[in-house]
This record gives structure tokens, C-alpha cells and sequence, in this order.
């Protein structure tokens, strides 16, 4: 078996516009480098997804996402601490620079600080976001372990070391300017 990759390896990897599978609260996610649009192409065609629908990022502060996000209320602002860090994905207005292959058709950005121990560490490591959906086809039961996603994807994915939290469901997407939950 191989050494885990240093961080500075991921980081160049992402650079590339390469694709990682690592641990979350409840499987293994695919990632990619949100800036990166090729990166993002191939994780919506390893998983069989239409671009319409969005992809989510995750990161270890609100400050990870600033480039993608337009301005938000102070009033709103202060109450993220509420839902993050933790499973709460929020669906936030997208700047104006926010590219198609992240939003989809949406004007609002799906963004989660997440609480998941690796995988926070691996975003303030890296001092970046990251696309984080789940490693799987579309529809079909996400993949929980790193030798799974070894097996699915082989090379065509960088699969980092992982434990996987405890959380039996995917996160919770809410609008909380609107207060409309959509995935529970």
C-alpha cells in the first residue's frame, strides 16, 4: 500500500484539475477544485448528473466560498454560526462571477462549513473550497469506504484515506432567506 499523498501533492493534483474521493459526515464525496470547469465536467460524468442541478462546496470557513458568493446581509451573517460548522447546507445567492458549472440553473449557490473532521482539515490544509458531491452514479446508494471508491473509479480518481462520520443521511439543504428546506 501507497503513503497518503501530502497535502502539497493534493493541492497540485487539484491544480491539474484532478479529482479526489474523501470522507465526509455520511460517505465518501468526489472534489474537485471549484475554479477548476474540466475538473467539474468529469466528476458530473463520472456520476452520470446534469449540470443543471448545482453541485454543493464545502469548506472550513464562509471565507473559502467569498469568491463565489455575492455580498450577504450582515442580518444573515450573523447567524451562519447557527447552522455551521455542521451537516446544513445553505443555499446562498451566487455572485454575479459564480460560474454555470457550479450553480447550475439557480442564481443561489449550495455551501456547507462542514463539521466532518477530515474533510474540514483537508479544506483549511488545502485553504480552499471544495466541490463535494457524493461518489456514486446518480440515484444509486453512495460508496462509505476508500477501497469502494478504489474499485469504482480506480484511477481516474485520487482516493484519499478516510473515515467516514456517523451521519446515516445526506446534509440538510435550507434557504434560510427563505426559510424553505429541500432536503432533509
Amino acid at each position: 500500500m501507497m503513503p497518503p499523498p501530502s497535502v502539497r501533492q493534493v493541492r497540485a493534483f487539484l491544480r491539474q484539475g484532478g479529482v479526489i474521493a474523501y470522507a465526509t459526515e455520511s460517505c465518501y464525496g468526489l472534489g474537485c477544485d471549484p475554479r477548476q470547469r474540466g475538473a467539474v465536467v468529469r466528476i458530473l460524468k463520472i456520476k452520470r448528473r446534469p449540470w443543471h442541478k448545482g453541485l454543493i462546496l464545502i469548506g472550513s470557513t464562509l471565507g473559502q466560498f467569498q469568491r463565489f458568493l455575492a455580498p450577504l446581509p450582515d442580518t444573515l451573517t450573523a447567524c451562519l454560526e447557527t447552522w455551521w460548522p455542521g451537516p446544513n447546507t445553505l443555499l446562498l445567492p451566487a455572485s454575479s462571477h459564480c460560474p454555470t458549472w457550479l450553480r447550475g440553473r439557480h442564481d443561489k449557490l449550495a455551501v456547507r462549513v462542514t463539521a466532518h473532521t477530515g474533510a474540514h482539515q483537508l479544506c483549511q490544509a488545502l485553504d480552499m473550497a471544495l466541490v463535494s458531491t457524493s461518489a456514486n452514479l446518480s440515484g444509486k446508494h453512495p460508496l462509505k469506504t476508500a477501497a469502494a471508491c478504489q474499485r469504482a473509479f480506480g484511477n481516474d480518481v485520487l482516493v484519499l484515506p478516510g473515515r467516514v462520520g456517523r451521519r446515516k443521511r445526506p446534509s440538510t439543504i435550507l434557504d434560510p432567506m427563505s426559510g424553505g428546506v429541500f432536503r432533509r
